[in-house]
């Protein structure tokens, strides 16, 4: 099922479903392989807008709260306060993985391998799956 979206081309401000950004390609697979419902949209958010990222993952986090990584999970890429980047968590061949994407194409990549390529990375899921 992952297959179309790795091979996926990455677009700023895509949503799909045929290009992605990073937070197109989080989004529609929160929704479409876990069946979580649809984030919002936040066409203002993209590569090089830090200020947008981080003010849209501020009032989207009160509805999230931090886990371990977790299938389903959305993988937040920080640098202090502000957010850089998203991906989200899968369990393929036994192990968690973070699927993501950015000009170079999507990326698959095991949680530790995702960690050590930035700064800081925090871990999100949906407050009601938890209750």
């Amino acid at each position: 099922m992952i297959e179309k979206f790795m091979r996926a081309p990455y677009r700023e401000g895509a949503r799909g479903p045929i290009a992605f950004d990073c937070w197109g390609l989080c989004r529609v697979i929160r929704h479409d392989l876990f069946g979580l419902p649809w984030l919002p949209s936040l066409g203002s958010v993209g590569k090089d807008k830090i200020r947008e990222n981080t003010k849209a993952y501020r009032s989207l986090r009160v509805s999230m709260e931090e886990c371990p990584p977790e299938p389903g999970a959305i993988a937040a890429v920080l640098r202090g306060e502000a957010l850089l980047h998203v991906g989200t968590v899968l369990h393929i061949e036994g192990r968690l993985k973070v699927i993501d994407t950015n000009p170079g194409g999507a990326c698959l990549r095991t949680t530790g391998e995702f960690e050590a390529s930035y700064p800081r990375v925090v871990y999100y899921r949906d407050r009601v799956l938890s209750q």
